[in-house]
């Protein structure tokens, strides 16, 4: 037992002291660089899942056992029994519209399976052009059109125990973004490990996501004299750990607290700590708070299972608030056979 104390604290320092260390690694003056702006693709960090956001969004270390696990840590799929099928749906901030479906399916020792989609459209926008104002240049005139804009990506994941304590999993997943005429192509890899410690149901989980090339909308233009910029991928690296209380043998109750800690390639590290409160496998109250953000605070939800027939239905909730941009209302629903 103290050796594996001992391994525990340090995978504990590592988790929360990797962000710091990695940042602190990548300049002079590390307090003064945010890398804000650096990377596109970032309808990517968008977790439909209700219950991983309701939990600050800190879902890395989250044993979920569903098929949303392919939109946070994919080793988590490992945890998948029989067949699961995810529908998530939320309207983000300026009214756009967010849906993801994925659907898991067990084979036995050899692992799970996933599929996902997801889609994020940005409605009608008004068309703008800069017209010729004489000797003053020009102005921004308004046309009276609209035009449009969207992501779809879609994936395919797996899972496998290692052990009894070491999941690992992954994702491929192939992605198109549009801007009214212009449109651009890329893919991208996902990894995730999660690992039972021995100590209680303490884990400590490690993803690493959005891993590709970068992509251009275009190449040279005759009008402009030039070839459009290199769209990097977010890169999003991050560690967390979990923990279940209250869950004594015969225990209706069920709480889980996880901390997590984010170093993307765009912007600053980043804290996440959720906690989950759960009834007799039955009824759940989640909330979560996201440290170091811009405008993302508070979140907090609530979820349901309940039979239907021979299977399991799930509905989770989901609130998370945007300061200045108001809030963002999430739902998921699930079926498990």
């Amino acid at each position: 037992m103290p050796s594996r104390v001992i391994s525990v604290c340090i995978a504990v320092a590592v988790v929360l002291l990797l962000p710091a260390s990695v940042h602190a690694q990548s300049g002079p003056a590390p307090n003064d660089i945010e890398r804000a702006g650096q990377s596109g693709w970032q309808f990517l960090k968008i977790n439909g899942d209700a219950r991983q956001a309701a939990m600050g969004g800190a879902f890395t270390a989250i044993s979920s056992g569903d098929a949303s696990a392919v939109f946070g840590n994919p080793a988590s799929l490992a945890d998948v029994r029989g067949f699961d099928v995810q529908v998530n749906a939320l309207k983000w901030v300026a009214d756009i519209g967010h849906q993801s479906l994925a659907v898991a399916g067990s084979v036995g020792d050899f692992g799970v399976f996933a599929l996902s989609v997801a889609m994020l459209n940005y409605g009608d926008i008004p068309e703008t052009i800069n017209e010729s104002n004489g000797a003053d240049g020009t102005i921004p005139v308004v046309t009276g059109n609209t035009f449009t804009a969207g992501d779809i990506v879609a994936g395919l994941s797996y899972a496998r125990k290692i052990t009894d304590r070491l999941s690992v999993g992954g994702s491929f997943r192939l992605m198109r973004e549009t801007i009214a005429e212009l449109s651009m192509n890329n893919w991208s890899l996902d990894f995730g490990t999660m690992y039972y410690t021995g100590v209680k149901s303490l884990r400590v989980a490690v993803t690493a996501r959005n891993f590709g090339p970068d992509s251009r909308f275009g190449g040279w233009s005759e009008q402009y004299q030039t070839e459009s910029e290199n769209v990097r991928m977010p890169l999003d690296i991050r560690a967390g750990i979990a923990m279940d209380f209250l869950d004594e043998d015969q225990s209706p109750h069920l709480l889980t607290v996880v901390v997590e800690g984010e170093h993307p390639n765009d912007g600053k590290e980043k804290f996440n700590l959720g906690a989950s409160y759960g009834f007799d496998k039955t009824f759940y109250v989640r909330a979560g708070y996201k440290f170091n953000y811009d405008v993302q605070k508070f979140t907090f939800g609530a979820g349901i299972n309940y039979p239907i027939g021979p299977c399991r239905g799930t509905f989770n909730y989901a609130y998370v608030d945007f300061g200045e941009l108001t809030h963002v209302h999430m739902f998921s629903l699930g079926f498990a056979f």
